[in-house]
């Protein structure tokens, strides 16, 4: 048998009556990294010091190949974060989606809080804290009634989601209301003097977190009145890749449920609540519809029938199963972007090759290497460069798995103004031909 850290790589043949040799492929980084997280290695070491005849040591001599070759034995997951295996997947959603609801019972009855207040705007992140939220209610045997639902439309909200959001409110059975944010927002841009304020179609910056910041505002403001919790949405791939308005934008709130889970997470585990009916027949179906639904943070006003959004988030930081990808192994295990990119390609490079989760097959994408040197560079600059200020001031969220947290309490220090530049140049060393299995 060989094993990698505890983990079963290589077996022979059990009942064979012929002699065999098995070959395997160790991540010998992984096992550096693990040892220098752990204390127990170092501690194992002292204490079999004194017995050395516990373990036989075999020397050899070994030509490492000078090319570097794809991996022929070992597969890795598309989706670090959600395993293929239906019975493991279903495990893990189970202990997650859990984790977030004990999370936030156990702050609401810490801060003596019996009511939350949420934006809900129809996409993703916003509907998992939703239901989070329903059934951490449920636990506490407090009315659903106590659970405040703002949607806040502004100038792109499409029909799509504003109907999913309400839809899904009158299905939960929280309170819910409607807020257009578009009065204030048009006021905050005639104070600051902004150029839409005059008429001039200029959607910059500001003008887009402008509507972030008025919804944040808004949800405050709220709790205050109705001595509530802000409960906040942001998901760890977003705070990665510093996909989120700072302070008084989605950034901010008095807690968060998503923080430690990524974006190719969160889809599973909505898609869990909907098929185990967590929440009833009728929710099921509003979430399985909410899946469909494109990101986008909505900010830029799109089409004039308003059903599909002008920005595509994916357009401007990469696929979402590409960079959660990278950043499983950036944060969980340090490794190197080139070792990154190589696990990436091995990975995604055909479509056709090792086990998805329950993703159809006209969804199911592969890429060359110059995509994922591509995208690994927008990875590396936006999370090493530009967002650590970010993170330093989250909000208190549950920890969600071993994939790793960002909270500057727990997994992950680091500081605000670092370069980016090294990580950077070791990319631009990877060749832009993709490798075959012979290199």
């Amino acid at each position: 048998m060989v094993y990698e850290n505890g983990t079963l790589i290589a077996e022979s043949e059990r009942f064979c009556y012929r002699s065999q040799l098995i070959v395997a492929e160790l991540d010998l980084d992984r096992l550096t990294q693990e040892r220098m997280r752990q204390n127990s290695f170092g501690q194992s070491i002292q204490y079999y010091r004194e017995e050395p005849r516990r373990f036989r040591t075999i020397g050899f001599d070994i030509e490492l190949p000078r090319t570097g070759r794809l991996l022929c034995r070992r597969k890795f997951e598309r989706f670090p974060y959600v395993p293929s295996d239906p019975v493991l997947r279903d495990r893990r959603c189970y202990e997650a989606y859990n984790i977030q609801v004990q999370g936030l019972v156990k702050r609401l009855q810490s801060s003596r809080l019996s009511k939350i207040v949420i934006g809900v705007s129809g996409g993703l992140d916003s509907t998992h804290a939703l239901i989070v939220a329903a059934r951490a209610l449920d636990l506490l045997a407090l009315p659903r009634s106590n659970l405040l639902a703002f949607t806040m439309p502004g100038f792109a909200t499409t029909q799509r989601t504003l109907t999913n959001a309400k839809a899904l409110m009158d299905a939960i059975g929280c309170v819910a209301h409607e807020v257009d944010i578009r009065p204030s927002c048009e006021q905050m841009l005639r104070d600051i003097d902004h150029p839409y304020a005059h008429g001039d179609p200029v959607y910059d910056v500001t003008f887009e977190n402008v509507q972030a910041g008025e919804r944040t505002s808004h949800l405050f403001r709220l709790a205050n009145l109705h001595q509530a919790l802000v409960l906040g949405t942001s998901d760890l791939s977003e705070l990665a890749l510093g996909w989120c308005t700072y302070g008084v934008g989605d950034h901010m709130s008095h807690y968060s449920v998503n923080a430690s889970v990524p974006k190719t997470f969160i889809q599973f585990l909505i898609r869990w609540v909907a098929d185990t009916n967590q929440l009833g027949e009728q929710t099921s179906g509003i979430l399985l519809s909410i899946l469909e639904t494109e990101f986008s943070p909505e900010l830029i006003p799109s089409d004039p029938n308003g059903e599909q959004p002008a920005q595509r988030t994916e357009d401007v930081i990469g696929p979402y199963e590409l960079q959660d990808f990278n950043l499983y192994y950036t944060a969980r295990f340090g490794y190197l972007p080139s070792k990154i990119a190589f696990l990436a390609y091995c990975a995604w490079r055909d479509r056709t090759l090792g086990q998805w989760p329950n993703i159809p097959e006209d969804r199911r994408n592969q890429y060359t290497i110059t995509e994922i040197k591509r995208w690994l560079s927008v990875f590396v600059w936006r999370f090493f460069q530009m967002s650590q200020y970010k993170r330093s001031c989250i909000p208190n969220a549950p920890k969600v798995g071993s994939g790793g947290s960002l909270s500057p309490r727990g997994d992950y220090r680091a500081p605000s103004d670092s370069e980016a530049t090294v990580w950077l140049n070791e990319i631009k060393q990877i060749p832009d031909d993709d490798p075959t299995p012979d290199q």
